[in-house]
């Protein structure tokens, strides 16, 4: 046979066609079926303040168990962490949230009055040196933060676009930090329409969502029960008190069993205003992602037990860290069989 794949009569030299293959019955080789795919997970983080440092630790322990997250949807605190993992950037993240000192949270807190108690310049500063320009519609992972728009209260899943921008309408805080304009829109926290966005990990592309859900503890409804410290949301109000003198401010406070105030009575808990407003949206956070997780509920739930860490607690990162490991050792196992079984049905 020539080279060019013809079969040729020795002594005419013609061609007689190209070369047709021989089978026998029976002798052919049976094609294996196709190795199962693995599911592609999701990460659904929700928000919480202070306590979304647990979601560092819930990343850590999955990514030590080769457990590795192609999506990621996240709101307030949860854009953050799961933002600055999407862009390589956890471990700058925690070396961050360490690093955190009572004095170095206010000293992160640019207080003013206007559209919110803190203007949140230095906070975007910090987060742009860190994160740069980049764009989620280039980060290694696919990411969405959800914001709430002003006005219309739409929920609005942010995809595309400059990544601290789409982090700071999504932590922006009603009465805290001020609403963020993108596409002239005005946005601003995202947990109050979806505090724990499964729905939006699942339009990532994810097959299975593993949600971290910070107002999972049970224990929170002991809470008003405890002694509660002036905290750091107090400390804040204060400054502006101290700068505008015509508002009065009360903050939190308690006094000793038994001890009388005014006409006779026992004194109670005194809330501040910044006290009322956090725990006021505290609550509402709450109901709306028990709602949100019955519609839709994810494949496996971690549920870090928080209620002793309070909502401005920022300089506790690492018991938060902590415990979002001990959360997600807890659920590895409801994991790794939820990542069998659809591994079996794939």
């Amino acid at each position: 046979m020539s080279l060019d794949g013809l079969v040729r009569d020795a002594a005419t030299g013609r061609g007689s066609g190209p070369v047709r293959p021989r089978f026998t019955p029976g002798t052919v080789e049976p094609v294996p079926p196709p190795a199962p795919r693995a599911p592609r997970i999701g990460l659904a983080l929700g928000g919480g303040s202070a306590r979304g440092w647990s979601h560092i630790g819930v990343i850590e322990v999955l990514e030590e168990a080769g457990i590795h997250p192609v999506a990621v949807s996240g709101c307030s605190i949860g854009a953050v962490v799961g933002g600055c993992y999407a862009a390589g950037q956890l471990g700058l993240l925690k070396t961050f949230a360490l690093s955190l000192t009572k004095r170095r949270v206010m000293g992160l807190l640019d207080v003013r009055l206007g559209g919110g108690l803190i203007a949140g310049d230095r906070l975007r500063l910090r987060l742009e040196r860190d994160l740069g320009d980049r764009r989620i519609e280039h980060l290694p992972i696919r990411f969405a933060s959800v914001a709430t728009e002003l006005g219309t209260g739409a929920e609005v899943w942010l995809t595309s676009g400059g990544l601290v921008e789409s982090l700071r309408a999504s932590y922006a805080l009603p009465g805290i930090f001020p609403p963020v304009r993108l596409d002239a829109r005005l946005l601003m926290d995202g947990t109050l329409v979806n505090p724990v966005p499964i729905t939006t990990a699942r339009a990532l592309g994810a097959d299975l969502v593993i949600c971290v859900n910070l107002n999972g503890d049970p224990r929170g409804a002991e809470a008003p029960n405890d002694p509660v410290p002036p905290g750091i949301e107090v400390e804040a109000v204060e400054a502006v008190a101290r700068r505008r003198r015509w508002i009065q401010l009360r903050p939190w406070r308690r006094t000793a069993p038994g001890k009388r105030s005014g006409k006779g009575s026992t004194e109670t808990a005194n809330p501040g205003m910044a006290r009322v407003m956090l725990d006021a949206f505290n609550i509402t956070q709450d109901r709306i992602s028990r709602a949100r997780l019955a519609g839709d509920p994810p494949d496996v739930t971690v549920s870090p037990q928080l209620a002793g860490m309070g909502l401005f607690e920022f300089h506790r990162a690492a018991e938060g860290i902590e415990l979002g490991r001990q959360a997600a050792r807890a659920a590895l196992p409801a994991i790794r069989a939820i990542i069998a079984s659809a591994a079996e049905r794939a």
